[in-house]
């Protein structure tokens, strides 16, 4: 009682509570958007969270990141274009019923379903904490290494038919935090002469490069979409809300998917919503239904894909190591206020976590008691110019850099990398490898500069249980990977003959 009490206390301020409004909000207007996203929201946000306390800074961030998806829903429903990535599994099943005359029927099952989703994860996240406690101080530095080399290796296989291309920008993300001036030897690296370079590449930068710019850029280059607008309404919204209760199993396992997928780093939202969708449709008794406007698709995709944000904290705070490009960007807000994630975060700020949760709770209910009121004019959100929009993303992404450093340095790398990023999504190739690679490049450096310190061989490196746990989950991903490519080219051969 006295550690939720004091949980309430850290969150119990006018600023934390307007910093959840304005990214429950803003969330919601981003994820609304098709082609924005919540990586381009959160990449403008960071430079002017840095000023901030970090329960405020990152309960906007968490705002940004819990509600996006619950916009990127209408779209996906309602003009058959998801708002982000992870809500294209909404579009097989939402557009059909709205296609059908049922577009207020879907929208309030994907906010429902998103709902539970998001409330089931924090539950069961809040209720497994006090082992997270424990076990997180067990992890040492040949652990934490362990963990983030899995991390790597699970974000390139998970990246299927782009393995090898996911593997290079891995490689490159580890490589750019690696320039500059190296710290333990004060030696300079990869400088080639250049002063510019000694300060090495911030990830701020790049974050704002990659995701931001290049997204403005593209923006640029598209042509403005004309969308039919389908009227809504609020009346019966309420109702439609409560019929989740008759998918009731589906809604459960999808989230129970979610959770279990946001744990793991590089997994995410796309394999939780596989799953679930998959596992809704063998046990339906319409299976052939599916992907012609079933309510069970729909459920199965939004409870799986909102559950997964705040597991894939779980990650961030008990190791330090994230999961994907947006808690990658959150752990930037811990570095910068010296609040390290990791073992002794849980250990030892055990409250701070809590109202972070606490957070992720009364997010859910401000944006779905929002959307209850305002889809119909959010609807129109989606109408705004292409090359507007790419303006305003390209002068606040701007801004945010120069107000880093007051460096120009910085506003010309940034938008080397916001070409870098454009050629990324005309080649379908992933961006978040880049990030995952300097973030957990250099905490694979530092722990494993720590742990040879003690470690005589390679086995002894392996010979506690966590480190071995860890190093046969490394070995069975790659050699699970390797059998799919071998069965994969087995099988075209065969089909060949």
């Amino acid at each position: 009682m006295d550690l939720l009490l004091s949980s309430i206390d850290i969150i119990a301020r006018w600023d934390v509570i307007a910093a959840l409004f304005i990214g429950s909000i803003g969330g919601v207007l981003v994820g609304a958007l098709p082609g924005v996203g919540a990586a381009v929201a959160i990449a403008i946000m960071l430079p002017a969270t840095f000023m901030l306390e970090p329960i405020v800074g990152l309960t906007a961030l968490l705002g940004v990141y819990g509600s996006s998806m619950f916009g990127g829903a209408i779209p996906a429903i309602l003009v058959n274009t998801p708002g982000t990535p992870v809500n294209a599994l909404t579009t097989y099943d939402g557009f059909p019923m709205t296609q059908r005359g049922e577009a207020r029927r879907a929208l309030g099952l994907a906010y429902s379903a998103s709902f539970f989703g998001g409330i089931f994860a924090i539950l069961c996240l809040m209720i497994f904490a006090p082992v997270l406690a424990k076990v997180a101080p067990m992890f040492g530095a040949r652990e934490i290494f362990l963990a983030a080399l899995l991390g790597i290796v699970l974000v390139v296989v998970t990246h299927r038919g782009q393995v090898l291309a996911a593997g290079m920008l891995a490689c490159f993300g580890i490589f750019l935090q690696t320039i500059g001036i190296e710290g333990s030897a004060y030696t300079q690296r990869f400088t080639f002469g250049q002063s510019w370079l000694q300060n090495g590449i911030d990830l701020i930068v790049v974050v704002l490069g990659l995701f931001a710019i290049s997204q403005a850029l593209v923006l640029f280059l598209d042509e403005d979409k004309n969308f039919p607008m389908p009227h809504v309404g609020k009346k019966g919204f309420f109702h439609t809300l409560l019929e989740l209760r008759h998918f009731k199993r589906v809604a459960t396992v999808g989230s129970g998917f979610g959770v279990i997928c946001g744990m793991i780093p590089g997994v995410g939202e796309f394999m939780s919503q596989f799953m679930s969708y998959s596992y809704a449709q063998r046990t339906s008794k319409t299976p052939e239904t599916f992907g012609k406007g079933n309510p069970e698709g729909l459920i199965a995709s939004e409870a799986a894909n909102n559950s997964v944000p705040p597991a894939a904290m779980v990650p961030l705070l008990a190791l330090g190591i994230p999961g994907e490009e947006l808690t990658a960007m959150m752990l930037s807000v811990f570095y910068v206020h010296n609040v390290i994630p990791g073992p002794a975060l849980f250990a030892n700020q055990m409250d701070f976590i809590l109202a972070l949760y606490i957070c992720l709770i009364l997010l859910n209910v401000i944006v779905v008691a929002f959307l209850f009121l305002a889809t119909d004019t959010l609807m129109k959100v989606m109408l705004i110019p292409n090359r507007f929009l790419g303006m305003m993303i390209m002068t606040f992404s701007l801004i945010g850099v120069y107000s880093l450093r007051n460096s120009l340095t910085d506003i010309f790398v940034a938008a080397g990398f916001g070409v870098f990023g454009m050629i990324l999504k005309r080649l379908d190739w992933p961006t978040s490898p880049v990030i995952l690679g300097i973030v957990l490049g250099g905490l694979m450096e530092d722990k494993l500069r720590t742990a040879m310190a003690r470690v005589r061989s390679p086995l002894e490196f392996i010979e506690r249980p966590i480190a071995m746990v860890l190093f046969a989950m490394i070995v069975a991903a790659v050699g699970i990977h390797f059998y799919t490519l071998w069965r994969d080219t087995r099988t075209s051969k065969e089909e060949g003959k």
